[in-house]
């Protein structure tokens, strides 16, 4: 697996939103100038979440996009799943009766795959949250930080 543009810009996102007093609301065009994305795509993305039940919008002045639930209740295999990402590294990949040695390798990277998908729904948002800041502090820079 490979985390693409979208489920980086993604997770940046919602670890953003992490930051927000009560967890936002915050505009998509406060975030995308935090974090340096561009918002149109950002905009796009953050529906896709919504869809999922990642984030709400909130309309108005104030308005913008706040968690959906605790980032203790939002996995990084969610995040992912919701914007499309794929967590199988090998998908559609089947070695016939005629390359039994590839079923060593097959079974291998399915196996891996497994452990894979289970450490992604097992990783909150609150973990990544706490691990970004514990690296920050570990470099000395300032409290407030892009992630």
């Amino acid at each position: 697996m490979k985390l693409t543009t979208r489920g980086h810009y993604s997770v940046k996102a919602l670890l953003d939103l992490t930051l927000q007093p009560q967890y936002g609301p915050a505009s998509v065009r406060a975030i995308a100038q935090r974090q340096g994305l561009p918002a149109p795509y950002l905009e796009k993305l953050l529906i896709e979440m919504r869809r999922a039940g990642l984030v709400t919008s909130v309309r108005g002045v104030q308005g913008g996009y706040r968690l959906g639930r605790s980032p203790s209740q939002i996995s990084l295999g969610q995040i992912l799943e919701a914007v499309g990402e794929t967590v199988e590294p090998l998908p559609n990949h089947a070695p016939d009766e005629q390359q039994a040695g590839d079923w060593v390798t097959f079974t291998l990277w399915k196996r891996l795959s497994q452990k894979m998908k289970e450490a992604l729904y097992s990783i909150s948002l609150e973990d990544l949250y706490y691990d970004a800041r514990s690296w920050q502090a570990a470099q000395g820079e300032a409290i407030s930080f892009v992630v």
